[in-house]
């Protein structure tokens, strides 16, 4: 990232460098915090100002956060001030979280060299531009799935964040605050980055490498086969065409009845039931997040068939895949029970931010998959 504008400091030959946030409907303020106090630390603790940033919304009106709270925005899409980099910030429901007009806005500061950038699952609104074409690209977990079959010209990958040729995109949580500290180490040097890191309780700078999900990371900690996770492994990289008990056991070198011992063991449940929950899963993700046909997701997750498919649905998740999508996108929302909610202090938000999360693959699904 190359950034222009003059320090205030007459003394140092040290660069601002302006960072704009896109805030759309619905973003996570966890990300867009881990995005932005790094650069308020690094300047705290240069001394000087390295950085500046201002919020931007389409209108210049404030934005909600997908927690229900509001933020103001410093400026409109049409007002701002020079910049080096716009990162859009992401959240729920981001397939529908966005406008043409964003999408213009943002193509337009392409043509122009501007860097891009996103957190959460900011990246959704940048492949729908065409502006990560050919590029690696970092995006929420929960989004992968839509933004992969959504466009396929995108390298998106399970790390933690992507740089890559003017285009900086981070996933969700805390993971754009690794991004920004490896930012600051490569214009600043690892020694502010380092001290910034610190200021945050950071015990250490995650690389661009880590990946953001690690399969059954919970119970490698209890001891956990490292066969069975490579057979998950296996699993989730063949969800469309499915692979055989037999050959995932002769892949990690252990017999089928071995296997089914580990899965019972570690996840109370048979090799066949698990590998058709993670297929189900994905069914999820995409009836809420894509407008691929039901048949098309039905062989994009292995099913035989596209009636097949919605049996196992609804016996395993309680609903018809044609309802949850309409569920999904029709709004169709069932409303809080006003009197379960009386004595909650913070109902309005929690209630709008319930209610806001319902199209997400993750809403009730702990439930769904229990």
């Amino acid at each position: 990232m190359v950034s222009t504008s003059q320090t205030n400091g007459a003394s140092s030959n040290k660069k601002v460098t302006r960072v704009g946030f896109l805030l759309l409907d619905n973003f996570t303020m966890i990300a867009l915090a881990s995005a932005l106090e790094p650069l308020r630390m690094a300047n705290q603790l240069y001394g000087e100002e390295l950085y500046q940033w201002c919020m931007i919304s389409e209108s210049g009106d404030p934005v909600s956060a997908s927690d229900g709270l509001s933020l103001s925005a410093d400026t409109s899409m049409y007002d701002i001030p020079e910049l080096d980099m716009i990162i859009v910030a992401g959240g729920l429901d981001i397939t529908r979280a966005f406008t043409s007009k964003q999408v213009s806005w943002l193509q337009q500061k392409a043509r122009k060299g501007i860097t891009l950038g996103s957190i959460c699952t900011g990246a959704y609104v940048l492949a729908h531009a065409g502006l990560l074409d050919g590029y690696n690209c970092s995006v929420h977990w929960e989004c992968m799935t839509a933004l992969q079959e959504s466009f396929p010209k995108v390298r998106c990958n399970n790390r933690l964040f992507s740089m890559d040729e003017g285009r900086f995109t981070a996933t969700g949580g805390s993971a754009p605050l690794d991004m920004f500290l490896t930012i600051i180490a490569r214009e600043h040097g690892a020694k502010l980055s380092s001290a910034v890191s610190d200021m945050f309780i950071c015990d250490r700078i995650r690389s661009e490498f880590d990946q953001q999900r690690v399969p059954l990371r919970q119970l490698n900690k209890g001891g956990c086969k490292p066969k069975l996770v490579d057979v998950i492994e296996l699993m989730e990289n063949n969800l469309e065409e499915p692979i055989d008990l037999d050959e995932l056991a002769a892949f990690v070198d252990v017999s089928r009845r071995q296997l089914e011992r580990m899965f019972h063991k570690y996840l109370d449940c048979s090799p066949s039931r698990y590998y058709l929950r993670l297929r189900l899963d994905r069914a999820r993700q995409l009836l809420k997040q894509s407008s691929m046909s039901i048949v098309e997701i039905s062989a994009a997750c292995g099913f035989i068939s596209t009636p097949h498919f919605s049996r196992c649905y609804r016996k395993h998740l309680g609903i018809s895949p044609r309802d949850e999508r309409k569920v999904a996108w029709m709004g169709n929302i069932t409303p809080v029970d006003p009197d379960a909610m009386a004595n909650l202090v913070y109902m309005p938000h929690s209630t709008r931010a319930l209610n806001s999360a319902h199209s997400e693959p993750s809403f009730g699904s702990l439930a769904a998959m229990s």
